[in-house]
């Protein structure tokens, strides 16, 4: 529904891609899948923060205030002006996301573009980090409320979590089409609900606002030392899915984003923390839970349900995100093909990567079996996550600087106090190494070697395979003046270099000694754009009465498809019949050897992954039926 809307905008020429028709169910749809994730954290960030600043005994005013008032000042700085006011005008042509941001620093600072790389790498290991801890904290969080509305239920917090868990991604293969029109309703509901508990507790407490003052939190985190910086990593976990925000730009559009933030979002989450420190202050023993001590009995199990649905939408969209960042990553190259399933033939962006799915799954239930409850998996969050941030506002730096035309003086002036706000925040949370905070960089670091070896081994296989190719033009000399026999039909070879012959066409010259009545050279290039028009789509090329080639480009948040591809060539006057045309593939069989460029484990690492990925037959659409492969041995 979103997507179509912006595109809809879009046509009619609206300034970021929304019309006003569709404004306000940009709005709603907005509120659910990107706040979804920030809106579950007042079950556990205020609790968590304030636990660790009382110690063995409770503070009192000073630790409500400083913990409030480093939320409030979080909030307005990290995301309020970084993402709502800045990094949401860094758009690659209306898409946002670690990889667009990356995408777009690379086309404005070409000399950095290495060092953007790495940072793009980096930003998208942490996110997979994030992606497995989210839906695991924030399911427990939201059942271990059980257990406030009747102590029996202690003992079925982790199963009943478990059983959702699984649930939810056992639908994902079905899609989440006709269920993600109610996300923007129960989300706008949940934070009603939020505003109402909140709102309540203030009033009785009305002196809690007092921790507006930014000077609570500054003095808390100085005066306390180790305390204060422990509290500060605690803090982050009130900001965690604001990498949303910018993620799902290209979905509902920047004014959308901005105005269910401003308007909505930002207040409800204020309330709720600021009603939350009025009710510590008012009864200390509520730091049992404060979250769900704001409500009645009477309502407790209603709002037990309604955060647990809350955090199945938050969990979502995490899982979503997760799906698109894979699926832009095998676009540029940083991962082997994953088979995708569309589970919507109306939205592009309604994806399924069985084998991500089903890997997530089993990172999230060890997560929860390994810590229990979300008290402990606290410790586990967050470091991700200020990485990301830290990183993204690194790659910022550059499209400023380069793109915006901003002085260097300027760009420093608003890049640097973000970036030593998010530095301290990722070094309080680095203090949670040993306590939780290993198994997010764990499963940063063991994604990022992934990336890197699939990208060093992708360029080393292509170096080693134009070694053995030869020039197009002077293979069409030599057919010229010495034709061999042909068959009749359309053959179809691949080749990542459209000016080099494809070693499908070379060998089967060299062993079949045929070629066709018309043959075509395919090349599938990926642009640094998030999605190519359909009118460029697809260039055709004469090069000879019997050779015509054909580049077809694709942005990386695309996936390219052989039929669609040569039914676009119609409209350039070549027609291809599917059933009578033979699609000729090289299958690649990979051997170590000890020349290579990589080191041995590298290597096989390679290799592993190379023969792991999906066959190039499905994931381009290919008919079965018609596809000829021809077995090569290239060393690495």
């Amino acid at each position: 529904m979103a997507e179509s809307q912006v595109a809809k905008g879009a046509e009619q020429g609206s300034p970021d891609g929304t019309h006003p028709k569709h404004f306000w169910p940009l709005v709603v749809g907005c509120i659910g899948v990107v706040y979804g994730d920030i809106g579950t954290s007042p079950l556990y960030a205020f609790n968590e923060a304030v636990l660790a600043a009382k110690g063995d005994s409770f503070a009192g005013r000073e630790a409500v205030y400083g913990v409030l008032s480093l939320i409030t000042w979080a909030l307005l700085l990290i995301i309020t002006l970084k993402y709502i006011f800045l990094l949401l005008r860094a758009d690659n042509h209306g898409e946002g996301g670690t990889f667009a941001l990356m995408a777009l620093g690379q086309s404005v600072a070409k000399k950095s573009a290495p060092v953007i790389m790495a940072l793009g790498i980096a930003g998208a290991s942490f996110f997979y980090g994030d992606a497995i801890i989210t839906p695991a904290i924030s399911v427990l969080s939201a059942v271990e409320g059980l257990s406030l509305v009747s102590p029996a239920f202690q003992e079925i917090v982790l199963p009943v979590a478990i059983v959702i868990i699984i649930a939810l991604f056992a639908a994902q293969s079905r899609g989440t089409a006709k269920v993600a029109a109610f996300f923007g309703p129960i989300t706008i509901v949940w934070f009603l609900t939020l505003l109402a508990g909140g709102l309540y507790q203030i009033l009785n407490n009305p002196e809690v606002l007092v921790a507006l003052n930014p000077w609570y939190g500054i003095r808390f985190v100085f005066k306390h030392g180790l305390v204060g910086f422990t509290v500060l990593g605690l803090i982050f976990l009130a900001v965690t899915g604001a990498e949303a925000l910018y993620a799902d730009l290209g979905h509902f559009g920047r004014r959308p984003i901005q105005a269910a933030w401003l308007g909505f979002v930002l207040p409800s989450l204020l309330v709720n923390y600021y009603g939350q420190g009025a009710l510590v202050l008012s009864r200390p023993e509520t730091l049992e839970n404060t979250f769900y001590l704001l409500y009645p009995d009477w309502a407790l199990l209603p709002v037990v349900i309604l955060a647990t649905i809350a955090t199945i939408v938050a969990s979502q969209a995490v899982i979503t995100g997760a799906f698109s960042v894979t699926r832009q990553a095998i676009q540029l190259g940083l991962l082997p093909r994953f088979g995708i399933t569309h589970t919507s033939d109306t939205m592009a962006g309604q994806i399924y990567l069985p084998r991500v799915n089903w890997m997530m799954l089993v990172g999230v239930i060890m997560i929860v079996l390994l810590f229990r409850n979300s008290s402990s998996l606290a410790s586990a969050y967050g470091v991700a996550i200020t990485a990301q941030m830290v990183i993204e506002s690194l790659i910022a730096f550059f499209v400023i600087w380069r793109m915006w035309g901003w002085k260097l003086w300027q760009v420093v002036a608003v890049i640097l106090p973000l970036l030593f706000l998010e530095q301290a925040f990722f070094a309080a949370n680095a203090l949670k190494v040993f306590d939780g905070a290993w198994v997010t960089l764990s499963i940063a670091a063991v994604m990022g070697l992934v990336m890197t070896t699939w990208l060093k081994g992708s360029r080393l296989l292509a170096k080693q395979t134009r070694k053995h190719e030869a020039d197009l033009d002077w293979l069409l000399r030599r057919l010229e003046a010495k034709p061999p026999q042909r068959v009749a039909g359309t053959a179809v070879f691949f080749t990542a270099d459209p000016t080099a012959a494809p070693t499908a066409l070379m060998h089967n010259l060299k062993h079949n000694r045929v070629m066709h009545e018309r043959n075509i050279i395919l090349s599938i290039h990926t642009e640094d754009v998030p999605r190519v028009p359909r009118y460029e789509r697809v260039s055709v090329e004469r090069v000879s009465d019997s050779f015509i080639r054909v580049i077809a480009r694709y942005g990386f948040m695309e996936t390219p498809s052989v039929p669609k591809i040569l039914e676009q060539c119609r409209r350039k006057d070549l027609n291809v019949d599917l059933s009578a045309t033979s699609f000729f593939l090289s299958r690649r069989n990979l051997r170590p050897t000890p020349k290579s460029e990589m080191p041995g484990w590298q290597d096989h690492l390679f290799i592993a992954l190379a023969r792991s990925a999906q066959d190039a037959t499905t994931y381009f659409q290919i008919p079965t039926d018609r596809v000829v492969e021809v077995g090569t041995q290239v060393q690495v």
